[in-house]
């Protein structure tokens, strides 16, 4: 596949790829108990295999094994998953300026392949909206490398579900290899906001219904993210700030010339 792929494309894929090894340890470990949890429920091996691959949310599947244990409502079922995957909302908002000129089947498959990790190692970069050589390139390789390793490792919990033990802790350690990755992101006073409000709501409103407390979370965390930017923005020197007549980036206006003495007619 490689190979059909520009100088420019292909060298951004592999830096795609690059970037996200760091979290390929984390996103194994949650794969793993995805696909141990989905074939210690209620589903069979053929079904969890196909959760696996057709859904490719590991916060909903675990979120609603237990409703399909207890044999709830379909309508609890899609609800729950919905509250929990609402935060792709706001992902696939941020994607939008990006990648608005594609067609539509490849921004579904966008869609489809983005996750919280690859958002946040996307959103990390900076790059203008728009269209630029070897963007797309990029994110393609943070989602396959991801899915990749998801994948293997959810089919192979799936596979191997009764040979590993409950006791082995595989949930913390996703979770532990996950907080390097998020503090390396706290790069703004706005961003250390945001985090410290979510992780409170998150914690108040764990025990909400339907995993309520995580669109909780994920929208306390843009309104603290925001105020605190207000806040900041107001607390600069009005010197510092933009002129309201004077367009930021772009240098003074030269003083207009002297005019020339008038020649005398000849």
């Amino acid at each position: 596949m490689l190979h059909r792929l520009s100088d420019t494309n292909r060298r951004a894929f592999l830096d795609g790829a690059r970037a996200f090894s760091p979290a390929v340890m984390a996103t194994f470990s949650w794969g793993l108990v995805t696909g141990v949890a989905m074939t210690k429920s209620v589903l069979t091996v053929p079904q969890a295999l196909g959760m696996s691959l057709a859904v490719y949310a590991g916060s909903s599947q675990l979120a609603v094994l237990p409703l399909l244990a207890a044999k709830l409502p379909l309508w609890t079922v899609l609800l729950t998953a919905a509250m929990v995957n609402l935060r792709f909302v706001i992902f696939s908002a941020g994607l939008a300026p990006h990648f608005s000129y594609l067609p539509m089947w490849r921004r579904l498959a966008i869609g489809y392949f983005n996750g919280d990790i690859i958002y946040l190692m996307f959103s990390a970069r900076n790059f203008p909206v728009g269209r630029q050589p070897g963007k797309e390139a990029f994110f393609w390789g943070l989602a396959f490398t991801c899915w990749l390793a998801w994948q293997a490792s959810s089919i192979a919990g799936i596979l191997l579900a009764s040979l590993i033990p409950d006791d082995w802790g595989l949930e913390l350690a996703g979770t532990l290899a996950l907080i390097p990755l998020i503090v390396s992101a706290i790069a703004t006073r706005s961003t250390l906001a945001a985090v410290v409000v979510a992780s409170v709501v998150a914690l108040l409103a764990f025990h909400l219904p339907y995993r309520f407390g995580l669109p909780l979370a994920v929208l306390a965390a843009l309104l603290a993210g925001t105020l605190a930017d207000l806040i900041a923005e107001r607390a600069r020197p009005a010197a510092a700030r933009p002129s309201d007549t004077e367009t930021p980036g772009t240098p003074d206006a030269a003083p207009a010339a002297e005019p020339e003495p008038a020649r005398p007619a000849r």
